[in-house]
């Protein structure tokens, strides 16, 4: 049985981490087995970068960034998300080139055409097969990540930067239009969850 990479991108507090859940659990109910994982993130090494990538109290430029965004992803897929695609199973990963994209990219200004090739490489070309947008405006969320608590740079940049992160994603969502399903985050739970199983049983 072929693996499915699906992966699920937005702005802080548009409920990515909760339908990821939501996501696993249908995927099992239907027989198959399921790797949930972040990026930043997903192997020790890349936990340890991802720590240094978001350290508030560690400046670094938007080169030295993407490429500890690289190297952890480079890591991630080697160790982790290759192997279980070639397994069979669903990876859903929260967040993957998408953000770096929009972060580094769009709103970092570097060039979107450098980090896709230097992506391509430190993933052996490996892209996801299907990718959720959670899409609203950034006031919508605010309530949720004030809850959750600052835990970032990027976080604490304030509503115009997170205003800028929405723009940045729908910019590359009209680029890829047949892989990146927009959806609106800021309906109800199992509204949501209604609208991305749906796509998935297009999909699959």
């Amino acid at each position: 049985m072929k693996g499915i990479f699906i992966t699920l991108e937005g702005p802080d507090g548009s409920g990515k981490t909760t339908q990821a859940r939501h996501l696993a659990e249908y995927f099992q109910k239907h027989g198959r087995k399921v790797v949930t994982t972040r990026e930043p993130g997903g192997t020790s090494l890349a936990e340890t970068l991802r720590d240094l990538a978001l350290d508030p109290h560690l400046p670094v430029s938007k080169i030295t960034e993407s490429l500890l965004h690289l190297a952890a992803r480079a890591d991630h897929v080697e160790k982790v998300i290759r192997p279980a695609l070639a397994a069979g199973r669903v990876v859903i990963c929260d967040r993957f080139s998408d953000s770096m994209l929009v972060y580094q990219g769009v709103i970092g200004g570097l060039s979107l055409d450098v980090l896709r090739r230097l992506n391509a490489f430190a993933t052996e070309k490996l892209e996801p097969d299907l990718t959720f947008l959670f899409d609203g405006s950034p006031e919508a969320f605010l309530p949720r990540r004030r809850a959750r608590g600052v835990s970032d740079k990027f976080e604490a940049a304030g509503l115009a930067f997170q205003q800028r992160i929405r723009e940045g994603y729908l910019l590359l969502a009209g680029q890829e239009p047949e892989r990146i399903a927009v959806l609106d985050a800021t309906a109800s739970e199992a509204e949501v969850t209604r609208a991305i199983v749906k796509k998935v049983e297009k999909f699959v």
